[in-house]
């Protein structure tokens, strides 16, 4: 394994507005571009609302399969919200060893998206037996949403933009999506036998923020090689996806990860995806050539800037693979 450092930003000044932000601007750029992954502290999310989503999440991970399925994903049908089983989520089509919960933004049945059928709107499913999980996780989602807001600035600065470009033509009303994963110990007998946790894999939009637990496990590729990236008290990890990486040419990456729990056991992961809005046409911010390709490079030798269309189609287009059992529903 390389030992390379991913580098730790405070962005303390995003949240504030003051002077430093520019300073922070151009470590994302350099963190960007060289990693496409970097951890973040000063972000002011609450220590204790984090807390109790780790309590809370655990309780509902130690419950029966049966009680888990009562709010499983097929309920949810086009909202694509719920609880998966281990090996009910694929990556690259092997079923991966975990579990988890699928979230959205919270849109009652009038909502006009709601009420056309959108898919990946609606209600979310929420355990019935677990008091607070409900008001947690909105509580929590608001929290991110709004960091999501601050850093998606901080990344319009750093590529010399004003700081008000995402949001006035991407993120206005993003799609934001909320995982909370379970990965249980791989009790394999031998390495040869042994399961990804999630295997390699780039994420969809445009910013991906990812608390988890002390546990360990996940991997980011270099240029030198798979480095780990291990839990950092206080921090967050963010890393950006494809969308971002189509929109500057390559210039920021959309870096290949994957899991693997490595402790003897269960292992958290809280990731929350801030995308653009769902019906707007994602295009490259300077029109020209692609500075940056490694399609060749990558596990399904797919390029994110042969892409055409708005992000709703994107991410329909890999979340119905992901869940191949529930792609009828949502197509």
């Amino acid at each position: 394994m390389t030992k390379l450092q991913v580098p730790i930003i405070d962005i303390s000044a995003l949240i504030s507005g003051d002077e430093q932000q520019q300073i922070v601007a151009l470590q994302i750029n350099q963190a960007c571009q060289e990693y496409g992954f970097f951890y973040i502290i000063g972000h002011g999310v609450d220590e204790d609302l984090q807390l109790r989503l780790e309590q809370l999440s655990r309780e509902f991970f130690t419950q029966d399969l049966v009680t888990k399925m009562e709010i499983q994903m097929a309920l949810a049908r086009k909202a694509w919200r719920g609880y998966f089983p281990v090996g009910g989520e694929l990556t690259s089509g092997k079923p991966d060893l975990k579990e988890g919960i699928y979230f959205g933004t919270e849109l009652e049945a009038n909502h006009p998206l709601v009420k056309a059928s959108t898919p990946m709107h609606g209600a979310n499913l929420f355990p019935s037996n677990i008091p607070l999980f409900r008001e947690t996780v909105l509580d929590y989602m608001d929290a991110m949403t709004q960091l999501g807001h601050h850093l998606m600035a901080g990344i319009s600065l750093s590529l010399g933009l004003e700081a008000s470009y995402f949001a006035e033509r991407y993120t206005a009303n993003p799609l934001t999506l909320f995982r909370i994963f379970n990965y249980p110990p791989d009790l394999a007998v031998s390495k040869s036998e042994s399961r990804w946790g999630v295997g390699e894999h780039t994420d969809y939009g445009i910013l991906t923020i990812l608390k988890q637990d002390n546990s360990g496990g996940l991997q980011v590729k270099s240029r030198l090689g798979w480095i780990d990236v291990p839990p950092l008290s206080g921090s967050f990890i963010c890393n950006i996806g494809d969308m971002l990486e189509l929109m500057t040419g390559g210039l920021y990456k959309s870096t290949p990860h994957r899991v693997k729990n490595i402790s003897a056991r269960n292992r958290l992961s809280f990731p929350f995806f801030f995308d653009p809005n769902f019906d707007v046409e994602v295009k490259p911010i300077k029109s020209g050539a692609v500075v940056n390709s490694d399609h060749e490079e990558r596990w399904d030798k797919a390029s994110v800037h042969d892409f055409r269309g708005t992000y709703g189609d994107y991410v329909l287009s890999k979340v119905s693979k992901v869940f191949p059992q529930l792609r009828k529903v949502v197509l």
